[in-house]
């Protein structure tokens, strides 16, 4: 993948109220990685004075219960950018990131991102905005746990489809997953996730594509409910 350029930056909604020269500063002394499948970008409790921007790949933040079990917070998709409430709180990490596909990332100084904050109110505000919308999709995601098996893994696979695609298409293509993480995402079961699946692809309502990922054929069943 060719060197990220401000351009890039600014097509995450984020960055979009900052000029070329406030998103040069934020570029400077940035890193570029790549990693693979099921490995650890942060991990919870670490300190790491840095943000990181996303530009491809789809991620996870996981945290555990009290039991052992764990639980998704919310996923992470292309111009994703994370981290962030570590170093506005100065504070440890809150949950570990861990890849769910391969991912290319951008990790960027935290000096220019607080200084931006202090100085540009629609940075601050844009900052909000993206804390607000992920408070929504995790309230959205919680009170989902009531519902049946069919409604939580549609959702659990339209979510998916949003993060992977660049302009949030619940009918994208969702990459190949292990089973056990589509069911860790929709709060189900394993065998549970694998027979209602089962029952969507023989309704035609999820396929499965030629690379082996899936794809919501018909999204009316996840609308009515």
């Amino acid at each position: 993948m060719v060197a990220l350029t401000s351009a890039d930056l600014k097509s995450a909604s984020l960055f979009r109220c900052l000029d070329i020269e406030q998103l040069e500063q934020l570029l400077s002394g940035h890193r570029e990685t790549s990693l693979e499948v099921g490995q650890i970008v942060l991990t919870e409790q670490d300190w790491d004075d840095s943000i990181y921007f996303l530009r491809s790949g789809l991620a996870k933040v996981r945290t555990y219960s009290a039991d052992g079990d764990e639980v998704i917070m919310c996923l992470l998709g292309p111009g994703d950018v994370f981290g962030e409430m570590a170093v506005v709180e100065r504070a440890f990490r809150s949950a570990d990131v861990v890849s769910l596909t391969p991912l290319h990332l951008v990790k960027l100084r935290s000096l220019p991102f607080k200084d931006l904050l202090r100085l540009e109110a629609e940075f601050a505000l844009a900052l909000a905005r993206l804390e607000s919308s992920r408070l929504r999709d995790l309230n959205m995601r919680f009170v989902l746990q009531t519902a049946d098996a069919t409604t939580r893994l549609l959702d659990a696979l339209s979510y998916l489809a949003r993060k992977t695609s660049q302009n949030g298409d619940p009918n994208a293509t969702i990459p190949p997953l292990a089973q056990k993480e589509i069911a860790l995402i929709a709060g189900l079961s394993r065998e549970t996730t694998s027979r209602t699946l089962g029952k969507l692809r023989a309704r035609s309502t999820v396929v499965v594509t030629e690379e082996g990922g899936f794809k919501i054929a018909d999204l009316q069943p996840l609308l009515k409910r």
